[in-house]
């Protein structure tokens, strides 16, 4: 073999070898992609939440919540029912449920929408539905804080469901909850 010959097979071989290694870095870097993609979850654990069955609170639905939710009923007799459904930190809903004024859904939710402008830290409605919208609040520069309202009608009764008064939440907090009251059950 003379030496430009085997020049040519060591670079050929040194090819083949830069060709592998790129194609495995390559493979590496895709796997490692798919798994960090594949362990990625809902906001505040969504995707571990699952249905809470309301009925025997008086609310004929059923919500996402985390499993360690507590749920406590206030009755106002005829006038209002309070429920709250309460997780860790990040999971603080309210139900209201009342005669409804009104069948129609869009003029509750309007009317919720409404109060919620009215508010003294209200900024911006952040994203809305024909049933509920989720809304920013700044108290100044350096707070801003999220809520949301969701409007059911069932029957002859009206549902507003939003985040509970105590406590602040973020954008995805808030849209999580938003979400989990926003779900149809499964049941």
């Amino acid at each position: 073999m003379h030496h430009s010959q085997r020049q040519l097979v060591l670079i050929t071989i040194f090819e083949h070898k830069l060709i592998f290694l790129t194609l495995m870095r390559n493979l590496l870097f895709l796997f490692i992609t798919i798994i960090c993609f594949s362990c990625q979850s809902e906001p505040n654990s969504m995707s571990s939440w699952s249905d809470l069955d309301l009925l025997k609170h008086g609310i004929p639905f059923s919500i996402l919540a985390p499993d360690s939710a507590k749920v406590e009923t206030i009755d106002f007799g005829n006038i209002m029912k309070d429920v709250t459904v309460r997780g860790n930190d990040d999971y603080f809903v309210q139900i209201f449920a009342s005669d409804a004024k009104t069948l129609d859904v869009k003029t509750l939710k309007e009317e919720a929408l409404k109060e919620v402008k009215d508010e003294k830290h209200f900024s911006r409605v952040v994203e809305e539905s024909d049933q509920g919208f989720l809304y920013e609040s700044r108290r100044d520069s350096t707070n801003t804080y999220y809520g949301f309202r969701y409007v059911r009608v069932q029957g002859s009764k009206e549902y507003l469901l939003q985040n509970g008064f105590r406590g602040f939440f973020t954008e995805e907090q808030a849209r999580s909850m938003y979400k989990a009251v926003a779900v149809q059950s499964s049941k």
